[in-house]
């Protein structure tokens, strides 16, 4: 898992609009980009909400919220459409940047261990460094979080 202080890896994603976003077309913003295990659960729907009502807080901040999963571009349209989310949400498939960022680890449900993402946040500074990392996040809660993070960051 990366560090305060790393470097971003840089990245180079499809959204779900079909355009293509990375992390050096974002210089001079914060950039929370948070990963989720997948679009359309309950879980990562809370949380995509809660990112949703609290974008002006971002939009104030000069900072972008982005959201990542290995949903394909189809299914991430699908999900920001329904749930009326303000902001991109990155498909990554082949898991690049998800395993860059260490997003992609071990879990265990049911007494089974198995390789998928943990739902985790790093939030990147203007600068390209990593400002703060959330391991691992709650999906209720973890927006305001990272609004809090940024303030005292500003």
């Amino acid at each position: 898992m990366l560090k305060e202080g790393d470097i971003a890896p840089p990245f180079r994603l499809t959204a779900d609009d079909g355009r293509e976003i990375s992390l050096a077309g974002l210089r001079g913003k914060h950039v929370a980009l948070y990963f989720y295990p997948k679009a359309s659960t309950p879980g990562c729907t809370t949380e995509a909400i809660e990112f949703r009502e609290v974008k002006p807080e971002f939009d104030k901040l000069n900072a972008m919220i982005l959201g990542c999963s290995a949903d394909s571009v189809a299914a991430q349209a699908k999900f920001k459409a329904k749930q009326k989310l303000n902001f991109p949400l990155l498909s990554d498939p082949n898991f690049t940047v998800i395993e860059a960022y260490g997003a992609r680890r071990m879990k265990s449900f049911l007494g089974k261990s198995f390789l998928g993402i943990v739902r985790s946040t790093v939030l990147i500074g203007p600068d390209g460094k990593v400002e703060k990392v959330w391991e691992t996040a709650s999906s209720k809660g973890h927006a305001a979080e990272v609004v809090e993070a940024l303030k005292v960051l500003q």
